[in-house]
């Protein structure tokens, strides 16, 4: 894993969205360290993936996205991935009617990519997803449209890539599968903000965690800490 330092990549600090006149996130504040994976967990409703939208400019927001020291707030979705940010969006967000592979070429920056991922890469992360690059992404099963999903946003060569729910419905073999994937992008340098709803992967994987409630974070900490403290468990994530 790549050695962290105590200067975030990325901090959010009193972030507000709004959904017309619906306020979502009432003064989100948190930081992702280089090479960290940091999870933002919490009941479904609570503004998490909304957190990830206003970060990427796609919701209307106020407050301070910072992103190495650079602020993101008035800029525009694609000056914000252009800045190094990825998002990996949870209803899979595909070209149907491309080959898989060419879903992947799709995601580079640029016709001949340089950066820190190949297709290759992911077909080793992935060996199913070799066996299936010339078939039209629109014909692969949920979970191999989530691993092309977050295999495309890599082939883009984020320094900070966030995932919403990439566990979501998947096999328990993929999960793991998944799992390591992240850890993978993070020994390669790549921060990760985390948007998970299963506890395991979350603290098996993660340096830090962050949960939500209402709108605005309710505890912070490591993964350590979340496990001994069986009243915000209780309060803000089991049903």
């Amino acid at each position: 894993m790549t050695e962290m330092t105590d200067v975030p990549m990325l901090e959010v600090n009193d972030l507000h969205a709004y959904y017309g006149k619906s306020h979502i996130l009432q003064g989100v504040s948190f930081t992702v360290k280089e090479g960290e994976i940091v999870s933002l967990l919490g009941r479904n409703g609570v503004g998490r993936s909304t957190t990830a939208l206003a970060i990427m400019g796609t919701v209307a927001r106020h407050g301070s996205v910072k992103f190495r020291g650079t602020e993101l707030v008035g800029r525009l979705p694609h000056e914000i991935a252009q800045a190094g940010l990825g998002i990996v969006v949870e209803n899979r967000d595909i070209f149907p009617t491309l080959t898989l592979r060419q879903n992947l070429i799709m995601g580079q920056k640029e016709a001949r990519n340089t950066g820190r991922w190949s297709i290759e890469d992911m077909f080793e992360m992935f060996p199913n997803l070799r066996e299936r690059a010339d078939i039209d992404a629109g014909h692969l099963s949920g979970g191999e449209q989530q691993m092309l999903t977050m295999c495309r946003t890599l082939m883009g060569d984020p320094d900070l890539v966030i995932i919403d729910e990439p566990t979501e419905g998947l096999a328990p073999k993929i999960v793991t599968q998944v799992a390591a994937m992240l850890e993978e992008i993070s020994r390669r340098g790549v921060s990760i903000l985390l948007i998970e709803q299963k506890l395991t992967i979350a603290l098996k994987i993660s340096q830090r965690i962050y949960v939500m409630g209402h709108g605005h974070v309710v505890f912070e900490g490591v993964p350590e800490d979340l496990n001994r403290d069986e009243s915000i468990r209780k309060e803000w994530l089991e049903v």
